[in-house]
């Protein structure tokens, strides 16, 4: 996930008067082009990132540099799972709940894949394949005293994860290193649980990427891609033109390629000839998490750090309020898709 977002322009509204007050010389300076920035007519400019070798590369180095600016923040206010929480649909959270609701989504994962609890058969040796700073591949190696290795292309990331593992005393079970998702540093057949927790939205190569999850996977073991999508669409139907211009924007400030729907991760399943292939749109289990992402934020501190992020992070908060409208509009789906290796 992209970190921390606060969409500036709320910002004088919901902060103390007296912090306004202290703050609005610098304000006024600090934040012009910003909010010049958030406007439609320089987000229209924008098109969605294509594949191809230059492409390619600038968008990994974006990826990388925007979770190496944002991370930090987004732990030192939500902890290590960087990844929506699980909420009952139509359910108003506290905000007590939401560290919770982010162990939920893992279990949920978990329980919709139907990975096994038995001794016998739960696994042994796990990929987290965007891992963040390791918060799904620490909560496994628990879970399931399993071997996990954790890749992300985010130097800071896999440092911090690395450090975490060590606090813990799960340096010996879990691992991490700077990798390519599309070029997995392992060899064939060696994981036998295969995780992908929102990192399928900055593949700009959807196939190959699930081509390198079942690549890894062993004999029967179970892939796991919970992901942002675009609604599914019809054989002869296209999104619409204000469809395709909200996700540009959110495109260009979250670094991911063209968007796809489940439909499409299940042809490009099937097509691998993966089995057990099934698809959930929990879009209104996770509706309350980007609000409390913003209210999180309302600190003069966790607004201070935001702006202390780097631009990228900053660049992202302004883009936020367009995730919340994506889901109201039920143009984004978010999205398990579970399968096998057979």
């Amino acid at each position: 996930m992209s970190g921390l977002f606060l969409h500036a322009a709320e910002l004088p509204s919901l902060l103390p008067s007296h912090h306004i007050r202290r703050l609005r010389p610098w304000w006024s300076s600090s934040y012009a082009p910003i909010l010049r920035l958030s406007s439609t007519s320089a987000f229209s400019r924008h098109r969605p990132m294509v594949a191809g070798k230059a492409a390619s590369d600038s968008l990994k180095l974006g990826i990388a540099e925007l979770y190496d600016e944002s991370s930090g923040l987004w732990e030192s206010i939500w902890g290590d799972h960087m990844h929506h929480g699980f909420y009952e649909a139509g359910e108003q959270a506290s905000i007590a709940d939401h560290r919770a609701a982010q162990i939920r989504m893992v279990e949920e994962s978990l329980r919709f894949a139907g990975v096994p609890d038995d001794p016998q058969r739960k696994p042994e040796r796990i990929v987290d394949v965007g891992c963040g700073i390791g918060g799904s591949s620490r909560y496994l190696a628990k879970k399931y005293g399993a071997r996990v290795q954790g890749i992300t292309l985010s130097p800071v990331q896999a440092e911090r994860a690395q450090d975490l593992a060590a606090a813990e005393e799960l340096a010996d079970k879990v691992s991490f290193q700077v990798a390519d998702a599309l070029e997995q540093p392992f060899p064939d057949g060696q994981f036998d649980l295969v995780w992908s927790m929102e990192s399928g939205e900055h593949m700009p190569d959807k196939e190959k990427f699930v081509s390198e999850l079942a690549r890894v996977a062993a004999r029967g073991a179970t892939i796991i891609i919970v992901t942002w999508c675009h609604r599914d669409l019809s054989p002869s139907e296209n999104l619409k033109p204000d469809e395709v211009n909200l996700l540009n924007k959110i495109c260009k400030a979250y670094y991911l390629p063209k968007w796809c729907s489940a439909a499409d991760y299940v042809g490009i399943a099937k097509s691998l000839s993966l089995e057990d292939v099934r698809t959930a749109d929990w879009s209104e289990n996770v509706a309350p998490f980007w609000p409390a992402v913003i209210r999180s934020a309302l600190t003069l501190r966790s607004f201070i750090s935001l702006l202390q992020s780097g631009w990228k992070t900053i660049r992202g908060a302004l883009v936020m309020p367009l995730m919340i409208e994506g889901y109201k509009k039920g143009l984004i789906k978010f999205t398990i898709i579970t399968c096998r290796k057979p």
